[in-house]
């Protein structure tokens, strides 16, 4: 048993038969690790490494302490994070700016959420809708990769979080700026004071949050629909080997928008039909997909199938003809399945590439019409072969969810009035919101266990969980994120899901919605007339994975936000490095780490935090839960 999904299961099963390699292996395989690397106490980035450092040896060769080697360790982390979240950015901003200039086949979905952008940002709206779209991409733009003080973020953190940021020199420049601060910092002999460090971090997960994130998910609202609540499905079930199946894969929505607005066309679907298929289909995968989920109902795409780790267990289900790969989460070694299942690769991004596959349809806004047309075709040539060849083993479980709780879906819930969230808050009813913002993995025990488990013990204690990332898959494959979870609530949460016909996890979108949830809870604080560390609220990442889950949980701390992580972060050889984000930062920010790996302690201990915060604040804390 790798993973809390049976179907995950059910297909290791085969490729253990097919010997193919997969991650539960690997890992298995690389579970001996080197003690100075899983404490952070491991350089290699000069010739005079690697360095190991220890109570023996306290100081690297260039003389930097352990506290020193252990965070500068995570800010190369944070950079990595925050460079794919800008990147990302960008390509929202060319994408609009080229669909107004009409090069692209896409539209201007959300008009009103263009024009709320557009004045926030300062921009003149009684201009053409495409003069207003050019206007706000080009301002998106110049603000990532301005030198002076970001403008987005002055435009949306909370004013009582910007006074804190002003004292402790937080507030950042455009995000491309503080990128390069936080990279020539890192070097070897630049900045050597653990503390410092860990500013230049907190500063440029702010940027990449508040600016880039917050921009590029407004863009794509704009573009392809501010996500609304609706039913979809997911899990392996969704696949249906009879159809011409193109699975989307990545972060970036833009070529699997493109594909399914041409699969929606009677003439595509006529010549998957006269190759012998049913029809063609457009299949989610991680965070591509969970993007598409969270916008599109459309009869040619039929869900999601789970997150990163989930991969290659669904192409050894042999019902894929085309793997179409964006920006982050392509497994290196789906190379090893693409011969023995019969379908295509195709990297839909320069950053992508692969052992033996040296080029791609790479994404530009301007091609995307014509990368979709020739993806399309790839994989109606890929079927014919596929079903001659290949044996589907395709389980048949399928779960149906709800889906689309942006930050205007979950006001208008409330009628648009948050005093009904905070009546429920203040009774007791809710006793607090946490936001699920994770990756998976298997450092910690079974791919989602942990997740699943958290959320269970969450909503048992009436807190409410937003849910993102590929943390967000995992609830949705287990029905956390469907009407059937309510009974699992406690008391008042299941009284309060009842009455709003939610489910007691909000299925909020992308680890990319960090931005969109910072603006939720700014709306809050600035309601309740608090700043964020007053909130009974928190932040779990309980299977954080990569280097955008570190950004992330920066982030919430220079927010105020309590984030609690598992598995245990690479920093414990340094007990001032601990200290620093345990203890010293609340002092600043408010905002502080919890790290536990036991998933019903942990969420004891974010309840705990909750209930301080309730405290706090003079809140109802006696009422009954279900335990």
């Amino acid at each position: 048993m790798i993973s809390y999904h049976e179907t995950v299961n059910e297909m290791y099963e085969r490729v253990r038969e097919e010997e193919l390699s997969n991650v539960a292996d690997r890992y298995e395989a690389q579970k001996l690790k080197c003690s100075f690397c899983a404490q952070g106490l491991s350089c290699q980035l000069c010739t005079m490494g690697p360095c190991r450092l220890s109570d023996l040896n306290p100081f690297g060769a260039c003389g930097l302490t352990k506290a020193g080697v252990a965070v500068r360790n995570f800010v190369h982390r944070n950079i990595l994070g925050a460079s794919a979240y800008t990147y990302h950015a960008i390509e929202a901003a060319k994408t609009l700016k080229a669909t107004a200039e009409g090069k692209t086949p896409f539209e201007i979905r959300d008009v009103e959420k263009l024009k709320w952008f557009a004045e926030q940002l300062g921009i003149d709206t009684s201009k053409d809708v495409k003069e207003i779209a050019k206007e706000v991409a080009d301002f998106v733009i110049k603000d990532l990769s301005s030198h002076e003080k970001s403008k987005l973020v002055e435009i949306f953190a909370p004013k009582k979080r910007l006074e804190v940021w002003e004292k402790l020199g937080l507030i950042p420049d455009g995000v491309f700026q503080e990128l390069l601060t936080a990279a020539t910092s890192a070097m070897t002999n630049v900045d050597s004071n653990y503390v410092s460090l860990a500013k230049k971090a907190m500063r440029m997960s702010i940027s990449t949050i508040l600016a880039a994130q917050l921009s590029l998910e407004i863009i794509q609202d704009v573009l392809f629909g501010t996500p609304t609540p609706h039913e979809a499905y997911v899990d392996l079930g969704i696949l249906d080997p009879d159809y011409v199946n193109i699975v989307v894969n990545g972060h970036e929505p833009f070529v699997g928008m493109a594909l399914i607005k041409l699969a929606e066309r009677e003439d595509v679907q006529r010549k998957a039909i006269e190759a012998g298929a049913k029809g063609l289909r457009i299949v989610g995968s991680i965070e591509t997909g969970q993007e598409i989920l969270q916008r599109v109902e459309s009869p040619v795409f039929v869900g999601l199938t789970g997150n990163w780790i989930t991969q290659e267990f669904l192409l050894a289900t042999g019902a894929v003809d085309v793997f179409a790969a964006d920006m982050n989460c392509t497994v290196p070694r789906i190379v090893d399945y693409q011969e023995k299942f019969k379908f295509k690769i195709v990297p839909v991004s320069k950053l992508i590439r692969l052992e033996g596959i040296d080029s791609g349809l790479d994404y530009e806004p301007e091609k995307v019409e014509e990368i979709a047309k020739k993806i399309i075709d790839l994989a109606i040539e890929t079927f014919k072969e596929r079903r001659k060849s290949v044996e589907p083993r395709v389980p048949k479980r399928k779960q149906k969810v709800l889906v689309g709780f942006s930050t205007e879906a979950i006001l208008k819930a409330l009628d648009n009035d948050l005093g009904k969230l905070v009546e429920a808050i203040k009774s007791g009813a809710i006793k607090g919101v946490v936001a699920l913002v994770s990756c998976a993995t298997l450092k910690n025990g079974k791919q989602d266990e942990n997740t699943v488990t958290v959320a269970k013990e969450l909503i048992k204690r009436d807190i409410l969980v937003l849910s993102m990332g590929c943390g967000n898959a995992a609830l949705q494959v287990a029905g956390l994120t469907s009407l059937d979870a309510i009974k699992e609530a406690g008391e008042g949460l299941r009284k309060v899901c009842e009455s709003l016909g939610i489910p007691p996890v909000l299925s909020f979108g992308t680890c990319t919605d960090t931005g969109r949830l910072a603006y939720l809870v700014k709306v809050l604080a600035d309601y309740l007339g608090v700043d964020i560390p007053q909130l009974p609220i928190a932040a779990t990442a309980p299977e954080y994975m990569e280097q955008k889950a570190t950004i992330d949980a920066i982030f919430a701390i220079a927010y105020g936000v309590t984030t609690h992580v598992s598995p245990v972060p690479p920093i414990t050889g340094s007990e001032e490095a601990v200290k620093l984000l345990t203890e010293d930062v609340e002092k600043l920010t408010g905002g502080k780490v919890i790290v536990e790996e036991d998933p019903v302690k942990a969420a004891e201990k974010i309840y705990e935090a909750i209930m301080e915060k309730r405290r706090e604040l003079g809140l109802e804390v006696e009422v009954k839960t279900k335990k």
